[in-house]
């Protein structure tokens, strides 16, 4: 079963202090629905964190420890971060986007992956649970930017 899941949210700051929080790795644990640890574990050619980077990140989905490395296969400072997985237990997709908004930034995740061998059977659930998992992602992502609770 393919998985195509987007949710989005307008939070009220600016694309750079959105986008740059959201796209740092060193974040991911804080905002990510079952994230505990993500470390870079290949710098992007050019050094750093970018295109070719690679993070492997250690979550918690439906009761169960994964691992999953994610190549960032496009990379656009405060607009687009866009990775693919290169192992892990299932293909996956995630591609998080921030636009300008009227009132503030429109901030999108999308995540694409195929529940194909061990995951079969848990195809819509995990169609589910993603969907709520990025839904919460964003709010959680407002909730630390502005703990003021503007």
């Amino acid at each position: 079963m393919a998985i195509d899941e987007t949710a989005e949210r307008v939070i009220p700051l600016d694309c750079e202090q959105v986008a740059g929080y959201a796209m740092d790795w060193r974040n991911d644990a804080a905002w990510t629905q079952g994230i505990r640890e993500a470390t870079l574990t290949r710098e992007a050619d050019a050094g750093g964190f970018g295109v070719g980077a690679e993070v492997t990140r250690t979550a918690y989905f439906l009761g169960r420890r994964i691992d999953y490395v994610l190549r960032v296969a496009a990379y656009e400072p405060g607009r687009l971060l866009d990775m693919v997985s290169v192992a892990g237990p299932m293909p996956m997709h995630v591609t998080y986007t921030f636009a300008p908004h009227p009132r503030g930034t429109l901030a999108r995740i999308r995540v694409r992956g195929d529940t194909a061998g061990q995951y079969r059977a848990a195809g819509p659930v995990l169609a589910w649970k993603v969907r709520s998992s990025i839904r919460k992602d964003l709010r959680d992502l407002e909730r630390i930017l502005l703990p003021s609770g503007r």
